[in-house]
């Protein structure tokens, strides 16, 4: 593997993990007692956006996961 593919491979997995550090610290907040409605509203959102770009960047890695066979079909891993 070339030096930039694994810095873009390290930084997206880097990023996943941040993401699901965002998400868990949000549903952790959401989770304390004295959180106002308000407050509880804004996270949900809030979590909801880190949610949905947990799922995009997962789709992305997925749709990589693809393998070429000796005549260069393209097969799933």
């Amino acid at each position: 593997m070339t030096e930039k593919i694994k810095d873009k491979a390290e930084d997206q997995e880097t990023r996943l993990e941040e993401l699901f550090e965002q998400l868990e610290t949000t549903i952790h907040r959401m989770e304390e007692e004295n959180v106002s409605l308000e407050d509880s509203f804004r996270l949900y959102h809030k979590g909801m956006d880190v949610l949905k770009k947990c799922n995009d960047r997962i789709d992305e890695v997925e749709k990589k996961m693809l393998i070429l066979d000796e005549e260069g079909g393209v097969h799933e891993f």
